[in-house]
Formats: structure tokens, sequence, C-alpha cells
């Protein structure tokens, strides 16, 4: 399958800068889904990931600071369904952060045996100082769409996450 490249895309075949096009290495348009969101998410993690980082953090530690300061009071286990992360993952992760000062945990006053993770002062400023490269790095990668379009792609994804009960996590 043959599909129009972007200028940068395309290569020159001699001096005279004929422009050909050259096969394409990964999904087209008219690729399965599932292909296509693989592809996107990768994009976004490799990105995202590049700006976390540069701030000494690896991409999963951003998304758990993330999700903390955006899903505020919530149990360990309730945070693992959230970020479709095992149990075993998070825990490592939390404890991770905590013992860098980014995450605290206290005591669910729900249930004495469970805890709830929250974002530290100093988490929060790191999160937000990452955040504001991502959102660089995010607006780059869609900088071809539209307003409508981006709200739309927000619209869709989150349409297909649901409220599936996610097993696990690749991040």
């Amino acid at each position: 399958m043959m599909v129009a490249m972007p200028d940068s895309a395309r290569r020159s075949t001699d001096d005279h800068q004929d422009v050909v096009d050259v096969p394409v290495l990964g999904p087209g348009p008219d690729a399965e889904l599932t292909w296509l969101l693989h592809r996107a998410a990768q994009r976004m993690h490799a990105a995202v990931g590049v700006a976390a980082e540069r701030h000494g953090l690896t991409l999963r530690d951003h998304i758990v600071l993330s999700a903390l300061d955006k899903t505020d009071g919530l149990t360990q286990i309730e945070l693992g369904h959230a970020l479709g992360m095992d149990k075993t993952t998070l825990m490592a992760e939390l404890d991770r952060l905590e013992r860098a000062g980014l995450v605290s945990r206290h005591v669910d006053p729900r249930d004495r045996r469970a805890r709830i993770p929250a974002i530290t002062p100093e988490g929060d400023a790191l999160r937000a100082r990452i955040a504001d490269d991502a959102a660089t790095a995010e607006a780059s990668a869609v900088r071809s769409l539209s307003p409508e379009q981006l709200d739309l792609l927000r619209g869709t994804l989150y349409s297909i996450i649901g409220t599936a009960d996610d097993p696990g996590t690749c991040i």
C-alpha cells in the first residue's frame, strides 16, 4: 500500500529533487484500530517519557503523579483501577515515589486497612514542571488537528476506555 507522505517523509531520487512515495513502514489510515491506537500511544509515551526523564522521573512516575493530582482521595486499590495498573506494580511505584518524597500515604478513615496515597507539595511542583513539558510535546504531536478534531479525539478515546475493568497495564 502506498500512502501520500508528508514532505518530510518523502525521498528525493536524484539531485533534481524528484519526489517519490516510499512504502509505509507503519500503519496506514485503513489499518486496524488497535494498531493505530498502539502506535499513537507509543508516540505519546515516547514524547512525554522524554519530558519526564528531563526531570529525573519515568513516564510511569509522571502518570501516577498526574493521577494523584486529578483523583484526590482514592485508595491505593482504587488508584490502581483508575490507572489500569496491577497491585504489585503500583505498590512498588508508590514505594519509590514515597521514598523520593513525592508521595505520602495515610490511613483511609473509611477502612483502617486501606491506604490513601497523596501527592506531596514537592511531588506536585515536579509534576507541574513535567506537565508543562508534556503539554508542549503533546501539542507538537497533535498540531495537525484542529481544536474541534482534538476535542473529538479526546471524547472518542474516553468512550473507548469506558468503564471497562482493565486487568493491567503496559506503562
